[in-house]
């Protein structure tokens, strides 16, 4: 066997137990009784370790040696290109720190599940500080073996080829625009009437609702599921994705949209190319691409008047019981385009979602990059609410800096994804837009010309080309922030 085949051949065997770890994590979240954390943290620790020593056995440097100078079509070189990056990120960090983070992290998210009820930073903060602490070694060890700052180190995890020179270009453009813009909409929706869900949406309901609308997203449910957890996800692997979404009985508007923004980043799951299964050619680009999935099936297309025509005419048919006026499309339109300054980044509106991103991004940056302390993060975060959304957080840790899942193990570099993904998702939409009347594949409620665009532009491409090349062949060029304000300012004003 070639060398390139022994690692293909080794690298199907790490797929199957990540997709074991995929599926335990997916049930921890969702249905695991809470006394079951102790032992399945122990579990995950160890399948962790597990997995890192498959990622780090010696001789996978001689088949890395052998294979860069075997015949390799495109396709072949793409797979050893991605299956040579995760090697060299996997084995660059000691056996002991991988079970020690994993440990920590999920002591710290278990945890936090009641700590954030009570808005007990002082417990959060004891977990969190191993975490932080070890997270830091983590940067630093990936940062000597990349040549990057501590902080890009953890960024290339998740955006391979972004730095936070890029990112503090991109995000500081945004910072000039975005905070006029939303005052701008705010008061032009001031004199607007609208009605706002009132009385109980049964989750019974609201689950029935949100499954005809992954219908209508062509979700495969031979291949996935809907469930409940206490922070929306979407898990599993493409022939078995996990998505969940929250319900809150007093209304219906968030949970719906959610399971919108869920089944975005199933679907690109369940469109990876099938020949690369279990290879890392095969899998997502990076989270700001993944994140591109989901918010244009909920921005760009689950926020469009076409789709809120589907939305209000399937929420009148499950919510009987209800004011038909509240469902109407002209008063859904309201729900869906409201811009409010408010607390939470999950339930924020398209418009003032970049600055809860921003915000978080520049708070993990100085504390990975060791310019801050963790004890600093509450006070920073209250100063920066106030800066960018005029609101604050002093003493409000659950609605402040505890309101998240992705740093209680350790998630940092993660946050940038949500804002880079709207910028990809808007750029998407106007470049499909040229050759896909995409109202008219909306509005018959047959929206495989949509689907069919990104299948071929973005689902099938896996991992095959860097981001910058993926967006380029897709759009004609790379990231390009002025088609999100562009988006933004067409649809608010």
């Amino acid at each position: 066997m070639s060398a390139f085949n022994k690692l293909k051949a080794h690298a199907q065997k790490v797929s199957h137990f990540n997709h074991l770890a995929a599926i335990c994590g997916w049930d921890q979240a969702a249905v695991m009784p809470a006394g079951g954390n102790q032992a399945r943290s122990e579990a995950m620790a160890e399948l962790s370790v597990h997995i890192h020593g498959l990622q780090t056995q010696p001789q996978l440097e001689e088949w890395f040696a052998d294979a860069e100078n075997e015949s390799l079509d495109a396709t072949d070189r793409a797979t050893l290109r991605e299956l040579k990056r995760q090697w060299q990120q996997a084995n660059v960090l000691p056996e002991s720190l991988v079970q020690a983070k994993s440990l920590a992290g999920s002591k710290c998210e278990h945890a936090w599940r009641t700590q954030r009820g009570n808005n007990d930073w002082h417990g959060f903060e004891k977990n969190w500080a191993e975490v932080v602490k070890l997270s830091q070694e983590e940067a630093q060890i990936r940062a000597e073996a990349n040549g990057l700052s501590a902080y890009d180190a953890m960024l290339d995890i998740y955006e391979p080829g972004t730095s936070s020179a890029s990112l503090d270009a991109t995000f500081g453009e945004v910072k000039t625009w975005i905070p006029d813009l939303i005052d701008q909409v705010i008061d032009k929706q001031s004199s607007e009437q609208y009605l706002a869900p009132q009385g109980q949406f049964a989750t019974s309901k609201q689950k029935a609702l949100g499954l005809e609308v992954m219908q209508l997203l062509q979700f495969d449910f031979e291949h996935g599921r809907l469930d409940e957890s206490v922070h929306p996800f979407c898990g599993g692997v493409p022939t078995d994705v996990r998505i969940t979404t929250r319900y809150d009985e007093s209304e219906f508007v968030q949970s719906l949209m959610g399971i919108v923004h869920e089944t975005g980043h199933a679907r690109y799951e369940q469109g990876l190319p099938k020949a690369l299964a279990g290879l890392p050619s095969g899998e997502a680009r990076s989270m700001g691409i993944h994140e591109s999935q989901s918010l244009f099936f909920e921005m760009q297309v689950g926020r469009s008047d076409a789709f809120i025509g589907h939305l209000s005419r399937l929420a009148n048919k499950h919510f009987t019981e209800h004011n038909p006026e509240l469902f109407s499309q002209h008063n859904f339109q309201k729900l869906y385009t409201r811009v409010k300054k408010d607390f939470i980044r999950v339930d924020a509106d398209e418009l003032t979602y970049p600055a809860h991103v921003i915000l978080r991004y520049e708070i993990e940056r100085d504390l990975i990059n060791g310019d801050i302390k963790h004890t600093d993060v509450p006070e920073l975060w209250d100063l920066k609410m106030q800066q960018y959304l005029g609101l604050s957080t002093q003493g409000n840790y659950k609605n402040g800096c505890m309101q998240d899942i992705h740093w209680t193990d350790g998630a940092f570099g993660y946050f940038p994804s949500y804002t880079l993904g709207a910028m990809y998702a808007a750029q998407f939409m106007a470049s499909m837009k040229q050759s896909v009347d995409v109202d008219s594949a909306i509005q018959s409620g047959d929206l495989s010309p949509i689907f069919t665009w990104l299948s071929d532009n973005i689902w099938s491409k896996g991992s095959l080309l860097t981001t910058d090349e993926l967006v380029k062949a897709a759009t004609g060029e790379t990231l390009n922030a002025k088609f999100f304000q562009e988006h933004l300012r067409s649809r608010y004003l």
